[in-house]
């Protein structure tokens, strides 16, 4: 908590958000999920020139060739009384999705300013909070406003492809910045979506797991005219259709069933598992990524076998996008391998632990005043998400986690269709709302 004796003058920390995000999205940092890409590097050296401009001294971290994070200590400074040792982590990716220019209103690494939003590639997913925290921290840092919690900043590499180059780098090998951290925020939560003419701004509580997985059957290589009934394709194709066409049931974790609960009141009705579908619906376009965190899923998502049309290959190959729930891992993974069947092998390409928090507490408090002290009519609620993000390694160090990077958001933008969709933008006043959230939180942690 900020000390109320402090009489600093409290500075515009919105004056350069803008600016900020549209210089981070025209530095392209397109992760393609292999070594391929411009990497991190000049975004991280941008992001630590301007945390060393305002006497903030940051360190790079390339974990790979051109895979570069970012990391700095600020704040912990006490003013009366003994200093704080439980220090909160705020985390944001440096890195973006790949973008066809061609199928873009704008170029999407131009950060043009067009109908109130700054358009392009990271304007939503994630350098709109990286501007925000670096408007927030460079206002404050100058105006002397240093928050006496120690925060540790950290930009990281990768978390696009799973952060392998990134976060969890940073948790295996450089443990030590973190020494001390409780908490920890990072990205997607903290948005708003209207249910019922009433504004609701969800707090990410909890992540689905994340599975990414190579399927390989074998058979009997043989000429296409005649009958085989070893075909690696035949078998692999049965186990795609029966994964694919898995129907698997409707479970609530505790973050959903406070978010259904708050909904189900505006909707006058009660949250259960056989309406939670129909509540989802609120939600209107965000329905689309709510609604995949009832329950656990799997879809399939390439296909490969074979060389030649007369010839049976011997091995055929399919990749799948798994996510489950936490608390219901066991349960996944056994009815996964029931349904791929004898003769077909599972490979994790990369197999990530799902997470949930405990929704209270005195960082929840924070995130929820900072939120109704510039929207005082809203509601604020938890959630789970059915994506992942650098949370997942940030867990394992034993941190409290939530998704937060406020936005207050048109009612009738389609929010959740901009990650990673095309013409991926975000609201100028969104971002400038957003940072003074931000400056309240941390006046209030």
């Amino acid at each position: 908590m900020a000390d109320p004796t402090d009489h600093a003058p409290r500075p515009d920390v919105a004056a350069e958000v803008v600016d900020l995000c549209r210089d981070l999205i025209r530095i392209d940092t397109s992760n393609y999920g292999d070594t391929e890409g411009p990497g991190e590097r000049k975004a991280a050296e941008h992001v630590a020139a301007l945390l060393d401009e305002v006497g903030i001294t940051a360190e790079v971290i390339e974990t790979a060739p051109g895979r570069a994070n970012v990391l700095a200590r600020w704040g912990g400074e006490p003013r009366g009384g003994a200093p704080r040792e439980d220090a909160m982590l705020v985390h944001g990716h440096l890195d973006v999705v790949p973008a066809a220019a061609e199928d873009w209103q704008v170029h999407p690494f131009s950060g043009e300013v067009r109908d109130g939003y700054v358009w392009g590639r990271g304007a939503v997913d994630m350098k709109d909070f990286d501007a925000m925290l670096l408007s927030v921290v460079r206002a404050r840092q100058r105006a002397g406003r240093v928050p006496q919690r120690p925060v540790v900043l950290c930009f990281t590499a990768d978390e696009e492809a799973g952060g392998h180059q990134g976060a969890e780098v940073l948790v295996r090998e450089h443990r030590e910045w973190f020494e001390g951290c409780t908490e920890a925020i990072g990205e997607v939560g903290g948005f708003s979506t209207t249910v019922r003419g009433r504004r609701l701004y969800l707090i990410e509580a909890a992540e689905k797991g994340m599975a990414w997985m190579r399927l390989t059957a074998r058979g009997t290589a043989g000429h296409g005219s005649m009958i085989n009934r070893d075909n690696a394709v035949t078998r692999l194709a049965g186990a795609v259709a029966r994964i694919g066409a898995q129907e698997w049931p409707v479970q609530l974790t505790p973050a959903m069933q406070t978010l259904l609960a708050a909904v189900a009141e505006l909707a006058g009705t009660e949250a259960t598992p056989e309406n939670a579908e129909a509540l989802v619906e609120e939600f209107g376009g965000a329905a689309r990524m709510i609604g995949a965190t009832l329950r656990n899923s799997v879809n399939p998502t390439m296909l490969g076998a074979g060389y030649k049309v007369n010839v049976i290959p011997s091995e055929a190959t399919a990749h799948l996008d798994g996510r489950f729930l936490p608390g219901y891992e066991d349960e996944f993974f056994a009815t996964l391998a029931e349904l791929a069947g004898d003769g077909v092998d599972i490979e994790f390409l990369s197999r990530q632990a799902p997470w949930e928090t405990p929704y209270d507490g005195a960082l929840v408090d924070a995130m929820t005043a900072s939120l109704l002290a510039e929207d005082p009519d809203a509601l604020v609620a938890p959630y789970l998400m059915g994506a992942g993000t650098d949370a997942k390694h940030f867990t394992k160090l034993g941190m409290r986690t939530y998704g937060f990077a406020p936005l207050r958001l048109p009612d009738d933008l389609d929010f959740t269709a901009l990650f990673h969709g095309v013409d991926e933008r975000v609201p100028v006043d969104a971002l400038q709302f957003g940072a003074r959230v931000l400056d309240g939180f941390l006046d209030r942690v």
